[in-house]
């Protein structure tokens, strides 16, 4: 007889203000087994998630622990059964060192009258965490803030792992990672595995899901879309269960001819400690890819050909033929260059603020009549730019931070389109936004470019600017290893961003 899973959800329902978000949900997690939980923004992931965390209460269905029906109403309940939530946003405490993060929640105390922190203890015990994690070179009393982002990552688990956790719930955990990190935490998740710990991993690369996933579980619009043995299945099927139908190719069409007009020319481009002496062209009507492995130093192009980070004076730029000194973003903004930020959290949008204000903020000249903003123009503007990216909103005052992910890049797009625009930069134009909505945004991408748009594309993704660059400069080391004046394939793309940049 199979043994049960050791967590069973079922008939799970929940609604908000009378809107089901939730419909009868199924959701399952084995021992010893990693399940992929993927969906469109909106879908329903986190609802689900948070409770199954206990930060919401079910309006329906059962939760079974072992077999066991239980209660979940807060996330102490949830703690206590051994479930764990790792966070999409890192959440740590940079002052404090790596055991104190780690123990924090469970900080040893000698005993007597006055209680004290029993400091060897805390340290001994992160120490035997990190070992359990295969960390053993990372020292307990480092202090967090040192620490690279993905050592931090680890550190977070490390902390989930305190106590009898035997579920854990990751929450896009390799946003922002390279592969040799991507591959560092999977090698953490198999030792987890092996130890029996099960593990729900959410995630929107596919690539990843198929990597390290003994099962797939897909919702739709609040409902169970469909359930997959990694193994039995393929990229094509699981898409079709996020997205509805078909999809194919998320790629659209290259440009339909070469022949276009640099825009933009950059030599000698140096950050110190980033970039050595880069070389690139934009071209009118063409997306120009830039890729590299995070620390490439690809990071640091787009930042420093808007003026965001300081360059030594051997970098040079033209824009059409005429010489642009790179001296701060207000500068670029008026020589016509756009930059749409990777973070876009915090650096992309003001969350409280409305669609209107945020589509508004880099133009705000052109609406205001003196030191009066026209709230008319402003609101005939944003609206018409809502329509034409197909901007899922209520309307334009609905705040930004309500939004999908992929709606407020949308926003951030629409934000430059305001202006009078030359080119167009774009880093990592998708990350954290699912596959329906990336679709979306790279069919806008591409017709920006075909109305004459000079867009250079910055993407860590090998496959995204494989499938939309129409050429390609590829980083390592700070350097140019390879330029591809015509499209080109993510293995050629990946093999040439692993090459030693010549010192």
């Amino acid at each position: 007889m199979d043994q049960p899973a050791l967590m069973n959800m079922s008939g799970i329902g929940k609604s908000f203000g009378g809107v089901p978000v939730l419909a009868n949900v199924a959701f399952a997690a084995e021992t010893g087994k990693v399940v992929a939980l993927l969906g469109a923004n909106g879908a329903g992931k986190s609802t689900l998630m948070k409770i199954l965390s206990g930060n919401y209460s079910r309006d329906a269905g059962t939760i079974l622990v072992d077999g066991q029906p239980v209660e979940i109403k807060t996330p102490a309940e949830a703690i206590a059964l051994g479930i764990r939530m790792l966070p999409q946003e890192l959440s740590i405490f940079p002052d404090l060192t790596v055991a104190e993060n780690i123990m924090l929640a469970a900080l040893p105390v000698n005993g007597g009258p006055v209680k004290t922190l029993d400091r060897k203890r805390m340290e001994s015990d992160a120490a035997a965490l990190l070992k359990r994690l295969g960390l053993d070179w990372l020292s307990p009393r480092v202090r967090m803030g040192t620490l690279s982002h993905h050592v931090q990552r680890i550190v977070e688990i490390a902390r989930a792992m305190v106590g009898n956790a035997r579920i854990l719930i990751m929450d896009e955990p390799t946003a922002a990672l390279a592969e040799a990190e991507v591959q560092l935490l999977f090698s953490i998740i198999r030792r987890l595995k092996a130890e029996g710990v099960a593990v729900v991993y959410i995630s929107h690369y596919l690539k990843e899901v198929f990597g390290i996933s003994d099962s797939i579980a897909v919702l739709r619009d609040g409902r169970n879309a469909g359930t997959f043995v990694t193994a039995n299945t393929d990229v094509d099927a699981v898409l079709e269960a996020i997205i509805g139908n078909r999809m194919g190719d998320i790629y659209p069409a290259f440009a339909a001819n070469s022949d276009h007009a640099d825009i933009v020319g950059v030599t000698g481009l140096t950050v110190p400690g980033w970039l050595r002496g880069v070389d690139f062209t934009v071209r009118r009507g063409q997306i120009t890819g830039m890729h590299g492995l995070v620390g490439s130093g690809v990071e640091m192009v787009g930042r420093a050909l808007f003026g965001a980070v300081p360059r030594t004076s051997a970098s040079s730029a033209q824009i059409e033929g005429r010489p642009y000194a790179i001296r701060n973003p207000g500068a670029a903004v008026a020589a016509g260059i756009g930059l749409v930020a990777a973070e876009r959290k915090r650096e992309g949008i003001i969350s409280m603020l409305s669609l209107r204000e945020n589509m508004s903020l880099a133009n705000l000249p052109r609406f205001t009549d003196g030191l009066i903003v026209n709230r008319g123009r402003e609101i005939a503007t944003t609206g018409e730019w809502i329509k034409r990216l197909a901007i899922r909103a209520r309307d334009s005052e609905q705040a930004i931070g309500t939004l999908s992910g992929g709606n407020q890049q949308k926003v951030c797009l629409a934000r430059w389109l305001l202006g009078d625009l030359k080119v167009l930069i774009l880093e990592e134009p998708t990350r954290g936004v699912d596959v329906g909505a990336r679709q979306e945004i790279y069919r806008q991408i591409r017709g920006l470019a075909d109305q004459g748009l000079g867009i250079l594309l910055i993407s860590s993704d090998a496959e995204e600017v494989a499938g939309l660059a129409d050429r390609t400069v590829v980083l390592a080391g700070g350097r140019v290893t390879e330029t591809y004046e015509r499209p080109t394939d993510a293995a050629h793309l990946m093999s040439a961003a692993s090459k030693s940049a010549a010192a």
